[in-house]
């Protein structure tokens, strides 16, 4: 998701502090899940969280998730009689989530303000991005911590090296901090089974498509959002786990960015086999949807001469399919049925 002018200089400066709790230690994956209740179920329950140790005393009943990719792993873990509000979508839910979905109040289509989301009274809050878990945004830590309500900022994001735009990392993520989030979430609420019942579907279905996909030097290049300087994956987020795991090479790989700007003569030079778009329901740059974002490539004088272009070599996938999220594993199934459509998987 791309955040970029979202952040005013006071949550920049907490977003420093938070990463320097943070930090980036793997073994934190495994300390993170470590439950004070683990012998007998009881609360209080406590993990930690990005360096920030987080205690639940007593049941969560209502939780509010501060973004589409929190919100729909909550769900698939049956808790949406346990929530109080959901925000900050850029797509429609999962449709296997439909239902769970509509007995949820959803508080806002965007980011929410604090005052919002403490008017649907949360007993816990989870984000899945540094933005909507900031000054700026829902509120930050400090803010809730005042109220008593405990904030959970997913693994993917606490663990960037930057939080500046739509932040950067050292590290490539992979589908182990979404892994590290669905535990952590079943433990708050104390499912852990279902948690790990999660998991382990995911991981079904990815090592299904990597082993029905084969490709042979296949470029790609994904566009999130803005016609005028598109937001284009770099190597780092989700779509780069979606390359990683098809065999393909990502033209901007070599960017430690999440989603850099670039300028379609740069894209040109690059020259993708494949481009896959993202097909957003959300009003907030140029070219949102997918239709949009094709019929746009297909007239703009410097990108229409892209060999992706001529070929019509188009994948859409959903937003939040280019989020480190269970909806990675969407997208990773999308790119791979449309390698095959476009003959280019040789399994």
């Amino acid at each position: 998701m791309t955040f970029a002018g979202l952040l005013a200089p006071t949550a920049l400066a907490t977003a420093a502090l938070l990463l320097t709790s943070c930090g980036s230690n793997a073994d934190s994956t495994q300390a993170g899940r470590e439950s004070s209740s683990e012998a007998n179920g009881a609360y209080p329950v406590s993990i930690d969280n990005c360096g920030t140790e987080i205690e639940i005393d007593k049941p969560i009943e209502s939780a509010v998730s501060l973004d589409q990719g929190m919100t729909e792993i909550m769900l698939s873990l049956g808790l949406a009689d346990r929530m109080s509000g959901t925000a900050t979508w850029t797509d429609p839910v999962r449709e296997d989530l439909e239902d769970a979905n509509s007995q949820v109040p959803r508080i806002s289509a965007n980011i929410p303000s604090l005052e919002t989301v403490l008017k649907a009274e949360p007993d816990s809050v989870a984000a899945s991005f540094y933005p909507t878990l900031s000054e700026s945004g829902g509120g930050n830590r400090e803010k809730y911590a005042e109220v008593g309500v405990p904030a959970y900022l997913a693994y993917s994001d606490c663990s960037k090296t930057s939080l500046a735009n739509d932040g950067a990392r050292e590290e490539r993520v992979t589908m182990d901090a979404v892994y590290h989030d669905i535990s952590d979430i079943a433990t708050l609420f104390e499912v852990k089974d279902k948690g790990e019942a999660l998991v382990e579907d995911l991981q079904e279905r990815m090592d299904s498509a990597q082993r029905t996909t084969k490709t042979d030097n296949v470029s790609v290049a994904y566009w999130f959002s803005d016609s005028e300087a598109p937001y284009m994956a770099g190597g780092v987020g989700a779509p780069q786990l979606i390359s990683d795991t098809l065999g393909l090479d990502n033209v901007f790989a070599d960017s430690k960015e999440e989603w850099p700007q670039v300028s379609w003569e740069a894209l040109v030079e690059k020259n993708p086999d494949v481009i896959v778009v993202g097909d957003l329901t959300r009003d907030n740059f140029s070219a949102e949807s997918a239709k949009a974002k094709i019929d746009f490539l297909k007239k703009h004088p410097v990108a229409s001469q892209l060999d992706a272009v001529k070929n019509e070599r188009f994948v859409s996938v959903a937003g939040a399919d280019m989020n480190p999220s269970i909806r990675t594993v969407d997208g990773i199934e999308k790119v791979a049925k449309g390698l095959t459509e476009f003959n280019l998987n040789n399994a």
